[in-house]
């Protein structure tokens, strides 16, 4: 399904990619076509959102059947009548699995046009409304409760405040501006808060803006295995060297019943803050975060008595 455009890497990530899948090994294992046909497969994925959105249960206040239950109601009103199901890992018993709808190949588009950057574009495309600071270009004469199609500047080629853009695009979907032009682009400085709501989304799945919040984590699959890996127990100290924005930190906490200690360190002062806010959130005592580049966290006296 070509609904996006195929991917591109730098030259770098191209140049291993291709020793993973055009090897000789491989090909004598697989045969050309086979081994070809398993990497055209890999930048199709990597070209579209996951199947599923994962969301980890935060069981240190309720259980995993609890919160399955408060979602999938959650999820029926934000679907409006649409019975989309809410799945238990199979393996990992803090996960729930919500399926992903799309692409939708039947939305109007409109006249009236919003260009993202890639970064607030997946976010779209993994449920969430546009934010004003995620917003590069609209149409010359938007105005607060039009109905607009919403783009994502793959290349990052549109220039801000930009009053039309005919580069590489993909479609994200429809919503309402919340704003006029006048006000996304004011001189007095960038606002925050929602640009776009969306109604009408190329893949639909659901908003977690302030749902269950102290109950939810809204973390990509591959996250949470680490903390399952590492396996932490309770009263143990573990150290986090590059933490925000906390989820690994406050799973970790989690699995270890809030007993001991989970220091996080990251060297931005705003992501410390984001850590300590999610710690909070989720009611985790446990968890001391610092303002810390993690490379340079050897104290100089340690280091001294090794030379």
């Amino acid at each position: 399904m070509a609904f996006f455009p195929k991917i591109s890497f730098q030259c770098e990530v191209e140049e291993y990619l291709t020793k993973m899948f055009r090897n000789n090994e491989l090909i004598a294992a697989l045969g050309t076509q086979e081994a070809e046909s398993k990497y055209q497969s890999l930048l199709s994925h990597l070209s579209h959102p996951p199947g599923f959105t994962t969301v980890r249960v935060n069981t240190h206040l309720a259980s995993v059947k609890q919160v399955k239950k408060l979602l999938f109601e959650e999820i029926q009103k934000q679907f409006k009548g649409l019975r989309v199901p809410v799945l238990e890992h199979p393996k990992l018993q803090d996960i729930l699995l919500i399926p992903v709808i799309g692409p939708r190949q039947d939305l109007k588009k409109h006249a009236s046009e919003v260009i993202v950057g890639a970064h607030c574009g997946y976010a779209v495309l993994r449920g969430a409304h546009v934010y004003v600071p995620g917003i590069i270009s609209t149409s010359r004469f938007m105005k607060a409760g039009d109905l607009v199609s919403v783009y994502s500047d793959i290349e990052g080629k549109c220039k801000r405040g930009a009053k039309e853009f005919e580069g590489v695009k993909v479609f994200l979907g429809n919503g309402i501006s919340e704003l006029s032009r006048s006000e996304i682009f004011s001189s007095s400085g960038p606002l925050n808060g929602m640009g776009i709501r969306m109604i009408e989304p190329v893949y639909l799945s659901p908003s977690f803006d302030n749902v269950l919040p102290s109950n939810l984590f809204l973390q990509n699959l591959p996250s949470v295995v680490v903390s399952h890996i590492l396996n932490p127990q309770p009263g143990e100290r573990i150290l986090d060297m590059c933490a925000a924005p906390g989820g690994k930190t406050t799973h970790l906490a989690t699995l270890m019943h809030d007993q001991g200690e989970v220091t996080a360190m990251d060297k931005i002062v705003n992501k410390v803050k984001k850590i300590k806010q999610n710690a909070e959130l989720l009611q985790l005592n446990c968890i001391k975060a610092f303002c810390y580049d993690g490379t340079k966290a050897l104290s100089v006296e340690k280091r001294e008595d090794e030379q």
